[in-house]
C-alpha cells in the first residue's frame, strides 16, 4: 500500500495543488493530512475544500486556532488566524458552514497497527514540536518514544527527517530521500507542503509504502499485528511561490514576512 502524507499546508493553494498533482504520478492509493490546513496563507477556504477528499485528516494547532481563540501564537500568526476566521465567516454561507463542520470534526490522533499519525507529537498531538536538535534532549525523546508503539508520523515543525530510537536525526539528504524503517521505533517528520522551514523553498511531503508482513505475520487490526517493512520516500515539489507571495502582500492583515519567507524556505 502506498500513501501520501501531507502536512502544514497553511492556506498555500499553489503549493497544495502542485503537491496533489505530483501525488497523482506516484501510484498512491490514499492521502493522509496531518493538520494545519489553514493559517499564514491566503487561500484557507480553497485548501480546506481540497483536503476534504483525504482519507484521513487531523487537526492542527492553526486549525484549532481558527475554531477557537489562538493560544501561544506570535503576533503575525495571530493576525493571520483572525483574518482566516473572517474568510470562513463571510462570502459563502453554505460552503463556510461545511468547512467549519469539517474542521470541527477533525481528530487529533489516527492509529493503525504499529502506526501513529499526529500533528505535533505522540505526547502532545496538537502543539509539541519535535525538532532535530531534540536528539540532545534525552528525557524528552525517551518520553515521546515510550508513547509510540512502533512508528509515529508527525508534522508541525515543517522540517522533514527521521528520528531513530537511538537518538539520531536523519535528514532526507542524508538518506538520499528514501529511508526504510526497521524493527526499532522511529518518529518521522513529514515536512510542510505550504511553508517549508528547512532551507528549501519547494513543497515537501512523504510517500509511505507498507510492504506485506513477514511470512506468518498478520498486520490486521483485529489481532494487533504489526506492519511489514515500511519505506519512507521524501518528496520535494516546485510550485509558483511568487503567486502565493503576491497574494499575501495584497492582504493587509497578513504580514509581508509570510510571503518573504517562502522564497528561503524558512
Amino acid at each position: 500500500m502506498r500513501r501520501a502524507l501531507i502536512s502544514d499546508i497553511h492556506g498555500n493553494l499553489e503549493a497544495l495543488e502542485a503537491v496533489l498533482a505530483h501525488i497523482e504520478t506516484q501510484s498512491v492509493e490514499e492521502i493522509y493530512c496531518l493538520g494545519d490546513i489553514v493559517g499564514y496563507g491566503p487561500n484557507p477556504r480553497e485548501c480546506i475544500d481540497r483536503v476534504t477528499r483525504c482519507a484521513v485528516c487531523l487537526l492542527g494547532n492553526h486549525d484549532q486556532g481558527a475554531l477557537f481563540d489562538p493560544e501561544g501564537f506570535n503576533a503575525g500568526a495571530e493576525r493571520a488566524i483572525f483574518w482566516t476566521r473572517k474568510q470562513l465567516e463571510s462570502g459563502d454561507p453554505k460552503g463556510n458552514e461545511r468547512r467549519w463542520d469539517f474542521l470541527g470534526e477533525l481528530p487529533r490522533v489516527h492509529r493503525e497497527p504499529g502506526l501513529m499519525f499526529v500533528h505535533g507529537s505522540a505526547r502532545n498531538p496538537l502543539n509539541e514540536y519535535v525538532f532535530p536538535e531534540d536528539i540532545y534532549n534525552q528525557r524528552k525523546m525517551e518520553r515521546i518514544f515510550s508513547l509510540v508503539e512502533r512508528y509515529c508520523f508527525q508534522g508541525h515543525t515543517h522540517i522533514p527527517g527521521v528520528f531513530t530510537e537511538g537518538l539520531d536525526f536523519i535528514s532526507p539528504e542524508e538518506c538520499e530521500f528514501v529511508y526504510t524503517l526497521g524493527d526499532s521505533k522511529a518518529l518521522v517528520n513529514v515536512g510542510s507542503v505550504g511553508q517549508p522551514r528547512n532551507g528549501d523553498s519547494r513543497g515537501s511531503y512523504v510517500v509511505l509504502t507498507d510492504d506485506p508482513p513477514a511470512e506468518g505475520g498478520d498486520a490486521s487490526a483485529s489481532d494487533g499485528g504489526q506492519p511489514g517493512a515500511v519505506r519512507v520516500e521524501f518528496q520535494r515539489v516546485e510550485y509558483n511561490l511568487e503567486a502565493t507571495a503576491e497574494k499575501i502582500y495584497a492582504i493587509p492583515d497578513l504580514d509581508n514576512f509570510l510571503g518573504d519567507r517562502l522564497r528561503d524556505g524558512r
